[in-house]
């Protein structure tokens, strides 16, 4: 049996029951290519399921409000998703009539999908004969065939791609990258691969040549950088102060508490002696300081502490730069990770 007839016989056996799987309708295979992207199948299961109920058509999802859909996507992370979905639902009801396309071609024009994602929907939907090439995909083939070039190079991205497109069931592509994924995420695992009972173990470069530790190589992604938050948590007659974040940064239109951002991490008392702090909440009074909690992003770790005000005056209303909302207000605004896992546990809050 040659590769493609191997993946596919193993897959037939092993695949998992997936709620996607089971259907040629772009628009719901493209949910859930979009939620799983840098996502595991686990925690995006959930919001799948949210997703296809809240929004059963592209034209339900065009039609939806932004801030519904980021509400709904709180906790999934990577917000610019859902930010991009809703332009690409968007595209599909202004330029193909409301058909959510099922070409490459077509496909590739839309917002927020790439070359993977744009190949996935194509051969699942279409059965066009595109290799979709993810991590998984990326790692067995580079084990299998010994490939040391770098995956996120270009040359690497380009050489995995047209080796994929070669080994394709031309037949049966959807059917192939459902296996070459399933494979790869089950079997040819990152860490600990089930060698012993891979049915491509006498024929893979890296198990003959004791090399999966080693494959697939990767380029060293860029620095991270460290950024220090520091959220005023400030409460008056049952309203919180929040604001709404701006566009070209993280979390893009989601709603956070006061931020004051420092190069350093500074103590309390010099924080609330900054020119810029004074004059949002003059002289104040400290109730209580969170220890400083790390936030893992792609690029960025961020160190956060959650400051809770007693006292303060409000020189921040003459700005505009933030504003009171009630407690049930405060529940319906799509919020970063950090924000809404504090609240889980903000005494005020729960008290009403």
């Amino acid at each position: 049996m040659d590769f493609a007839h191997e993946i596919i016989s193993w897959y037939l056996v092993h695949k998992r029951d997936l709620p996607w799987r089971d259907t040629t309708d772009a628009y719901i295979i493209w949910l859930s290519e979009i939620i799983l992207q840098q996502t595991r199948v686990e925690q995006g299961m959930p919001y799948f399921y949210k997703f296809r109920e809240a929004y059963p058509t592209v034209a339900d999802f065009a039609n939806a409000a932004e801030d519904d859909i980021l509400k709904l996507w709180q906790g999934l992370g990577y917000y610019s998703r859902g930010r991009n979905m809703h332009k690409a639902a968007r595209q599909v009801m202004e330029q193909f009539d409301g058909e959510f396309p099922r070409s490459y071609r077509q496909l590739v024009t839309l917002k927020g999908i790439g070359e993977y994602t744009a190949a996935a929907i194509a051969s699942f939907a279409g059965n066009e004969a595109q290799a979709v090439v993810d991590g998984n995909v990326f790692r067995l083939l580079s084990r299998y065939f010994g490939i040391t070039e770098p995956i996120n190079s270009t040359k690497g991205k380009k050489l995995f791609t047209e080796l994929a497109n070669k080994l394709i069931d031309k037949e049966r592509p959807g059917l192939y990258n459902q296996a070459a994924m399933e494979f790869g995420s089950l079997q040819c695992r990152p860490k600990n691969p089930l060698c012993e009972t891979c049915p491509l173990r006498l024929t893979c470069y890296a198990f003959t040549h004791k090399q999966t530790e080693q494959l697939p190589v990767k380029l060293k992604t860029q620095k991270i950088r460290t950024r220090y938050f520091n959220y005023i948590v400030a409460v008056k007659n049952d309203e919180i102060v929040i604001h709404r974040r701006g566009p070209n940064d993280i979390w893009q239109n989601l709603h956070e508490f006061p931020l004051f951002e420092t190069e350093t991490e500074l103590t309390v008392h010099d924080l609330v002696n900054l020119p810029e702090f004074k004059a949002a909440f003059g002289e104040v009074s400290i109730e209580k300081i969170s220890p400083p909690v790390k936030h893992i992003l792609s690029h960025q770790k961020l160190i956060t502490r959650f400051i809770e005000l007693g006292t303060f005056s409000e020189g921040f209303l003459q700005s505009n730069r933030w504003k009171y909302v009630s407690f049930k207000q405060l529940e319906e605004l799509a919020q970063p990770k950090l924000i809404f896992g504090f609240l889980k546990n903000f005494s005020k809050l729960s008290s009403n």
